[in-house]
């Protein structure tokens, strides 16, 4: 595992006024504002990274009207060996010939959704976070598109579909609530919005860049639902 220091890529000036409570924060956070996990010393951990790309609509902000910024997800194919029906952020695991983990999430995020890599600003870097399921750890880059370009599902054998999901729908109450396993006793925040199930690592990290960017909203932390229940009503694969 290659640790790299987290924080701010840019001045938080540089970033519109609605991303900067995040940017300005990136670096006072450690893996613990995201996960209790942390990578035992004898495993065999392999680096990744994640692009979590924030735009807005280019209308955004006309006639004084509020900017009602996105965030670019995917929805990986039902029979990928791993993490099938997923929803996830464009990402996947270092390569080589990576200079680092911009490096890696810009050249996956080309390949899956097939992004303009030049209209993309990265802004900062999370802390990286220990996934076990998988065994990567993972470095979230936080990223403005400054320039959006046109995304599809490049290869329909790795990735179903590609969206542009509203931060607000995301922090509305009525989509939010928390999944459970029956066995193992984990619990996690799940997002249902836009046709799109959102658990797991990425709704985990969602959840709280919602809270650290000033965008979440009260909602009921009293709505458990099973997991194979929620998977089977969303017509996910578990």
């Amino acid at each position: 595992m290659t640790e790299t220091a987290p924080g701010a890529l840019v001045h938080p000036g540089e970033v519109p006024t609605w991303l900067r409570d995040l940017v300005d924060v990136a670096g006072d956070l450690d893996y613990r504002t995201f996960t209790r996990f942390s990578p035992p010393a004898d495993a065999d951990v392999r680096d990744a990274a994640v692009l979590v790309l924030f735009g807005e609509d280019d209308t955004n902000g006309a006639n004084g009207s509020a900017p009602d910024p996105d965030v670019l997800l995917l929805r990986r194919a039902d029979d990928m060996p791993s993490h099938p029906g997923q929803v996830a952020f464009p990402g996947g695991g270092a390569d080589d010939g990576d200079t680092g983990p911009v490096d890696t999430a810009l050249r996956e995020a080309v390949e899956e959704t097939g992004l303009e890599r030049d209209g993309v600003r990265p802004v900062a870097l999370l802390p990286q976070l220990y996934v076990p399921v998988s065994g990567f750890a993972v470095t979230p880059v936080l990223a403005h598109w400054e320039q959006p370009s046109a995304v599809h599902a490049v290869d329909q054998r790795e990735t179903s579909a590609v969206a542009r999901v509203k931060l607000a729908d995301l922090a509305n109450p009525a989509n939010r609530f928390l999944v459970e396993r029956e066995e193992g006793g984990w619990r996690g925040p799940a997002f249902v919005v836009n046709g799109l199930f959102v658990w797991g690592f990425t709704a985990g990290l969602l959840s709280v860049l919602l809270s650290l960017g000033g965008w979440e909203q009260e909602w009921d932390t009293t709505d458990v639902r099973p997991l194979r229940r929620a998977l089977a009503d969303h017509g996910e694969l578990l």
